[in-house]
């Protein structure tokens, strides 16, 4: 089924509620908020249409933000709950909000299953390398080494990648931004509400009280531009300040190099964001600071038949094989029944 068109007079503030926004003062979720508010007019589904689900952390506020429905479910949980709903009512347009610990932990195993699933769900993962609400422990996303209440003498664990993890799945769509680059993160989020199927975000975003700094080598000005590299569709692999420096692949493994004498760019990877085969997508994950620079773009986008499309077939085959659609009140009746005084 697809989603109904609403009006083009919509702006952001018609996506903007009446309740007061409480972040910390300079807090990332404000450029997110703020983006998505703008976004979601261009998209073209009604308010009504729309759905905002959350768990537990300092993102899962989000619904309370947005003019549209929305649910402040419980930790770990905004996947199951946004499944039922997409299935319940394949018209709406259901979006999922959640953090790096209400995501990769407690509900770790939600995220997977529904990207496994290739449910129509629009996933955004705020990831800030910290527990925030609960006071600065650490996350599944945090360095090793890194010092919190829960960590006195450094964390032992070895980092989860969120969009590794979302590629091993076989999610159809994965991306990454940042709360900093507002216009990247608008044609991302802009990117996933067209997707059909499900669409991961990964968002850099920092928390200025319990883990300031924590994306400093993508914001600071002097060191970005070489530690990131903007995938765009059908472009080779090309960054740094002055587009200096290149990735091609060594064997299998990818390389930075220098363009220039002896190293043209018809060597370089071109970055094809169609490819069924997931292994491109994941060696573009694996890349990581400060041996390589960060993948900022749609790391993957395929077409894939939807779970809540395969759910609709099946529901209406039923139908039709059975004759037509059956009566609650008869199935209770149906068989042996008894009294018990």
């Amino acid at each position: 089924m697809s989603e109904a068109v609403v009006d083009s007079k919509l702006t952001r503030k018609d996506f903007v509620s009446d309740q007061e926004v409480r972040w910390c003062p300079g807090c990332g979720d404000y450029a997110i908020l703020a983006q998505m508010q703008k976004v979601l007019p261009e998209v073209g589904v009604p308010r009504e249409n729309i759905v905002f689900v959350s768990g537990i952390g300092c993102s899962s506020r989000f619904p309370y933000y947005m003019n549209t429905y929305g649910i402040h479910s419980i930790h770990g949980r905004a996947p199951t709950l946004a499944t039922g709903i997409k299935a319940a009512n394949p018209d709406l347009s259901v979006w999922v909000i959640t953090g790096d610990g209400d995501g990769l932990s407690i509900g770790g195993n939600h995220l997977l299953h529904c990207l496994r699933r290739n449910v129509d769900l629009k996933i955004i993962l705020f990831n800030n390398r910290i527990y925030g609400l609960t006071k600065g422990q650490y996350s599944p996303t945090s360095l090793q080494g890194h010092r919190t209440k829960s960590t006195p003498m450094g964390s032992i664990d070895y980092p989860l990648n969120p969009i590794s993890v979302a590629l091993s799945a076989e999610a159809t769509f994965v991306a990454r931004t940042q709360d900093t680059n507002t216009k990247h993160l608008s044609e991302v989020l802009r990117r996933a509400a067209e997707h059909k199927g499900a669409a991961f975000v990964e968002i850099y975003q920092n928390c200025v009280v319990l883990n300031p700094g924590a994306w400093d080598h993508t914001t600071d000005s002097d060191v970005r531009d070489d530690n990131i590299v903007f995938l765009e569709e059908g472009e080779p692999l090309i960054f740094g300040k002055d587009r200096a420096k290149g990735i091609r692949m060594n064997g299998t493994e990818p390389e930075v190099v220098t363009l220039g004498i002896g190293m043209p760019e018809d060597e370089l990877v071109v970055h094809r964001e169609d490819r069924g085969n997931a292994s491109y997508a994941y060696m573009l994950s694996r890349m990581e600071y400060p041996a390589m620079p960060l993948p900022f773009g749609v790391l993957r986008a395929i077409e894939r038949p939807s779970y809540t499309e395969m759910l609709t077939d099946q529901v209406d085959a039923a139908i039709a094989a059975k004759g037509g659609i059956g009566d609650l009140n008869s199935l209770f009746s149906a068989g042996d029944t008894w009294v018990v005084d």
